[in-house]
């Protein structure tokens, strides 16, 4: 069986000790090094190739997401899991922006640690369960109050009447503008939606429950 080698940087000995002896009860897995500090970490990591990186988020020096991020610009080919006590929605938001293979709490049980760093070697992204909100509301369609927002009163008239089935030249004519200024709108707005046409608009309207 091919052994997975692991680097271990956190900037606290005991837990990185910690951590190195559960992991060497796993046949499968191996820790190459362990380094304190982000810096250490690039170079390791660049030198000697390891499969997976479990790196501290709040350390002295370069944090965990500069780290992160240095280590893709550097193509390292590792997955890089962050390892945090922090469970807090901007941290988890921040790692994932920074295309970390995943985001595991400290207090994680042994076992749920171990199988969570089998699975990103496997190509699976991880993230602790009580995290699994944060990713699933990460993973969702922009609010409809958010997108409302992004619309000027005018394309929002126009999305209504659309909805309400008017033509262009009906809309021009209820809201005394030019059908041309019409076309306008109408084109920024299914831009803004991310529609391509007057039928997806009406649905999208409906959808989300707009009052026309």
């Amino acid at each position: 069986m091919k052994q997975a080698n692991i680097l271990l940087v956190d900037d606290h000995p005991m837990l990185r000790k910690g951590v190195a002896q559960l992991i060497s009860l796993e046949d499968n897995l191996h820790v190459i090094g362990e380094v304190n500090s982000g810096d250490e970490a690039i170079s390791f990591a660049v030198e000697h190739v390891p499969d997976l990186v479990l790196l501290d988020l709040n350390m002295k020096g370069l944090s965990g997401i500069e780290t992160l991020s240095a280590l893709k610009r550097a193509n390292v080919s590792a997955k890089v899991i962050i390892f945090s006590v922090s469970d807090n929605e901007t941290d988890v938001l921040q790692a994932l922006k920074f295309n970390a293979d995943g985001y595991l709490l400290k207090d994680s049980e042994p076992e749920e640690l171990i199988e969570k760093i089998n699975q990103a070697i496997s190509g699976e992204f991880v993230i602790s369960e009580p995290l699994t909100q944060i990713l699933a509301r990460s993973l969702r369609p922009q609010q409809q109050t958010n997108i409302l927002q992004t619309l000027t009163p005018r394309e929002l008239e126009n999305l209504k009447l659309i909805a309400g089935g008017k033509s262009n030249k009906e809309i021009a004519r209820k809201l005394g503008i030019a059908e041309s200024t019409v076309k306008v709108h109408n084109k920024n707005l299914f831009k803004k939606l991310e529609l391509k046409s007057r039928v997806e608009a009406a649905m999208w309207a409906v959808d989300h429950k707009l009052s026309f």
